[in-house]
């Protein structure tokens, strides 16, 4: 308890908890998205969790429900701090065609994952979830991946003169999402190591996004055109 006192006069004042402290919530986030990052969910404790928010040990119940609802939780914190849908949307909705709207995509997950998010907890705990997911993203997938992968598909089938149900659509699709994934995904040191003129910072950001939007393009052009000219309905 603290006290303050006043002329003629003594009032007690209640210290407030840990669990009412405002910025507690947003402490045990980030503690927890550095030790899932570290650990994994298995491995991962609360007590350890709420030491390193310098939060007490029943602050995980109070916000999250328990060390699943956390868990889940910091899962959807480090999506939104990537490209949510609604980013997605807003980015592209005043561009004029596909090319533009694919230049924007690309220049924004190249912006991200070589800019000081790379370095932070979140890749590396989406990482952990992309590789071996558990069910805690099946929501995040229906309600944030399949819609983003709805406006992807669209932009490629205009590039390829496809519908966005035929096969090439969705192998363009794939071949357009698999270097960002593998920004994601991969070790930055081993990356380095294999590769050490790459140079993976943000100052060489535009760069590996022009490189990615031309080799996309190119290909998803010849594609197309092959297709088209196989008369392939589908496949």
């Amino acid at each position: 308890m603290q006290t303050t006192s006043r002329p003629g006069r003594r009032r007690v004042v209640p210290r407030r908890r840990d669990a009412e402290r405002p910025d507690t919530r947003a402490q045990l986030l980030e503690a927890a998205g550095q030790v899932f990052a570290e650990k994994g969910f298995d491995r991962a404790t609360g007590r350890e969790i709420c030491e390193r928010a310098g939060a007490n040990a029943a602050s995980i119940n109070y916000y999250f429900g328990g060390t699943e609802g956390l868990y889940a939780a910091v899962i959807e914190e480090a999506h939104g701090r990537l490209i949510t849908l609604e980013k997605l949307s807003a980015a592209v909705a005043d561009k004029p065609d596909a090319r533009a709207k694919l230049e924007t995509i690309i220049g924004l997950a190249v912006d991200l994952l070589t800019g000081p998010i790379s370095h932070s907890w979140v890749l590396r705990v989406l990482a952990r979830e992309f590789l071996a997911p558990s069910t805690v993203i099946d929501v995040l997938i229906e309600q944030q991946g399949i819609p983003k992968l709805r406006i992807l598909k669209g932009i490629v089938g205009e590039l390829m003169g496809l519908p966005d149900d035929h096969a090439a659509v969705a192998r363009g699709c794939l071949t357009l999402v698999a270097p960002c994934s593998m920004l994601l995904v991969a070790d930055r040191r081993m990356l380095r190591r294999a590769f050490p003129h790459l140079y993976l910072g943000r100052h060489n950001s535009a760069a590996l996004a022009r490189h990615l939007l031309d080799y996309a393009l190119a290909g998803l052009a010849a594609i197309g055109r092959d297709v088209r000219a196989a008369g392939s309905p589908s496949e």
